[in-house]
């Protein structure tokens, strides 16, 4: 199996002092399932810290490489292990810090960490707090502890009844909630097959999700610690949900699109679901639709999320935002109950 895992290199920054940060490119890889890299662009040589822990600070993390000017470090781990670097500048001691962006699972799929990029304003969201997922049902033992060591408190469940029904979630010990619909609600009357198809599906999100959106901000404002949510392929539903967070902490829409699309590298289908008997369930549609797609093989690859005409397939449901409310933000507003108020709480609890 390969366990390589990379993260988007975006720039992870956050600033000591006024200086600017030079230390650019920055990016973790799973070279084995005990090894990892970092690897980055720079002026100057940097000195390397390393931390398990999301929180760390120079003061707490252990210094492995000194004045390193070899734009790459290779560090040892452990199988699941999850590693947190600060790299310092040493000419204008600015600061990154940077981890996989992926969690490095057996049976996992799409299970990642948003942590480490910018807003607008500088600032960074913070690792170790936000995870988006696909579903879970066929998470190993080890795979549950690695997501154990991470510290979620609350676990969002954005998929319909007739999902959730056929491939629970294998994550336990932590606060669960989701709320039942019908994914003939979010389909339409007949199940896309097309990507054009599923287009029109992203623009009935901002409506049939706000339900759950509503919890997911409610439990993002309690700020009890780590949060994952998921839908199915966690890139979808999950991926909507992802850009309203990323737009309510000021990260920009680009930034957006880019970790949008990560989901074609990051997705593993295969454990998505597991192999599901069409006979088990004759009054679930949504069994009978997954199953024909386990059957004829297009479950087994990611897709990239594009329509037939180019455009991101997450632009049809922010389109849809803009046109009847203006913004993310009145929209969540109006219709979340998030207020200006909430906005800078969050900002507060999820920014460096």
């Amino acid at each position: 199996m390969n366990r390589t895992i990379a993260v988007l290199a975006i720039p992870l920054i956050f600033m000591s002092g006024a200086a600017a940060a030079k230390v650019s490119a920055v990016q973790v890889e799973r070279v084995s399932p005990d090894k990892v890299v970092v690897t980055w662009a720079g002026k100057a040589p940097v000195d390397v810290y390393v931390s398990n822990s999301a929180e760390t600070t120079l003061a707490t993390a252990k210094l492995v490489s000194r004045a390193d000017g070899d734009e790459s470090f290779e560090s040892a781990t452990s199988p699941g292990a999850r590693l947190y670097f600060l790299l310092k500048d040493t000419k204008d001691s600015s600061v990154v810090r940077v981890a996989e962006r992926a969690l490095p699972l057996d049976h996992g799929s799409n299970f990642r960490d948003i942590g480490g990029y910018a807003t607008k304003d500088g600032k960074h969201v913070k690792w170790g707090r936000l995870f988006r997922s696909g579903g879970q049902p066929m998470l190993s033992e080890a795979d549950l502890a690695t997501i154990g060591a991470v510290g979620l408190k609350d676990l969002i469940d954005l998929r319909s009844s007739d999902e959730r029904v056929i491939a629970p979630t294998r994550i336990d010990g932590v606060r669960y909630t989701a709320v039942g619909y019908s994914m003939a609600d979010m389909a339409g009357p007949n199940p896309p097959t097309s990507m054009d198809d599923v287009g029109q599906t992203y623009r009935r999100m901002p409506t049939i999700l706000a339900p759950q959106i509503r919890i997911l901000f409610r439990t993002l404002l309690a700020n009890d610690g780590p949060v994952a949510y998921n839908c199915s392929a966690g890139q979808d539903r999950t991926g909507f949900a992802t850009a309203l967070i990323l737009s309510a902490l000021g990260v920009p829409r680009e930034t957006i699109f880019a970790d949008y699309h990560l989901s074609t590298q990051y997705r593993r289908p295969t454990y998505e679901l597991p192999k599901i008997n069409a006979a088990a369930f004759p009054d679930n549609p949504t069994a009978q639709w997954f199953a024909k797609l386990q059957e004829d093989g297009r479950f087994s690859q990611a897709q990239p999320l594009y329509d037939s005409q180019k455009r991101t397939l997450l632009q049809f449901a922010l389109d849809e935002i803009d046109s009847r409310y203006g913004s993310v933000e009145a929209y969540l507003n109006k219709e979340i109950g998030v207020k200006s108020a909430d906005i800078a709480k969050l900002r507060a609890a999820y920014l460096e």
